[in-house]
């Protein structure tokens, strides 16, 4: 699931590669980023635009796009069934975890994240480019994994052990600047999804394991954060440390907390607690 920079110079040209850098406070800045530069033959893919579906009643601030949408993108970028994949962003990996997450959940198994992302690359002083490649055309099947999602009604059970991969502060309710209203899902755990990585690097699978202590190999895994986009490094930690029963609640904290009748919970939890 994760690339070094040297692999991906190596095997730029035989693979596709998208650019995913975002800013959540200025949603332009990732893309005129990319219009500066970019590594060479990558796409742009907007968390809005193309990794995001239309906000509505429901489904939180990045609600999960119209698949077939989402793959028309990926075909008018090459990608076909057997097409090696790579995304990056500028290293906190919660936007390429987000494609990532998405071709996986498509059924494409070839898709993979840049270790550091652009800036590792820069700091290496990997080429770059201003230069849009030419639009392609690919043949991509969809086969949506459907077990890779929890419903509001799966998690509202409380059957199944949540983590919340949002920071601390949020996590307990010290402060709220998005959403509706401070705090977390009831009895969900806090596992901070930037605790995935060390100076922008991705912890081998040994200290992944470690952040993950207490929890069973099979048991089933909720993951939230606050709209389903930070929620993939923790999704990606968790199937570095051997998990494989593991769900990302798609809508997250953003829609649990926009339904005024759903509980609010403050209380840190832990996997020992009951």
């Amino acid at each position: 699931m994760i690339v070094t920079t040297d692999w991906l110079n190596e095997k730029k040209e035989q693979v596709v590669v998208f650019d995913c850098r975002f800013n959540l406070a200025d949603p332009a800045e990732g893309a005129a980023l990319y219009e500066h530069s970019h590594i060479p033959g990558a796409y742009y893919a907007h968390l809005d635009h193309h990794l995001s579906g239309e906000k509505g009643k429901g489904g939180g601030r990045h609600p999960l796009p119209d698949m077939n949408v989402f793959g028309a993108f990926m075909e008018s970028c090459g990608v076909s069934d057997d097409t090696i994949v790579v995304a990056y962003d500028d290293g906190v990996s919660m936007f390429a975890g987000r494609l990532w997450w998405l071709l996986t959940y498509a059924g494409h198994k070839n898709v993979c994240i840049v270790d550091g992302g652009f800036s590792a690359w820069m700091k290496e002083g990997l080429p770059v480019t201003a230069e849009r490649p030419e639009r392609r055309t690919g043949q991509l099947t969809l086969h949506l994994q459907h077990s890779m999602i929890a419903t509001v009604d799966e998690v509202a059970a409380g059957n199944t052990l949540l983590m919340d991969s949002r920071a601390p502060e949020r996590y307990l309710g010290e402060t709220e600047p998005l959403d509706r209203v401070p705090g977390h899902i009831p009895g969900a755990i806090n596992r901070f999804f930037a605790e995935a990585m060390e100076n922008g690097r991705w912890k081998p699978a040994s200290e992944q394991k470690k952040r993950f202590t207490g929890i069973q190999a099979d048991e089933p895994v909720i993951v939230y954060c606050g709209s389903g986009v930070s929620a993939t490094p923790n999704i990606i930690a968790l199937k570095q440390a051997g998990y494989s029963n593991v769900k990302l609640y798609p809508g997250s904290y953003s829609d649990w907390s926009n339904d005024k009748s759903r509980p609010i919970e403050t209380e840190r939890r832990d996997i020992h607690d009951e």
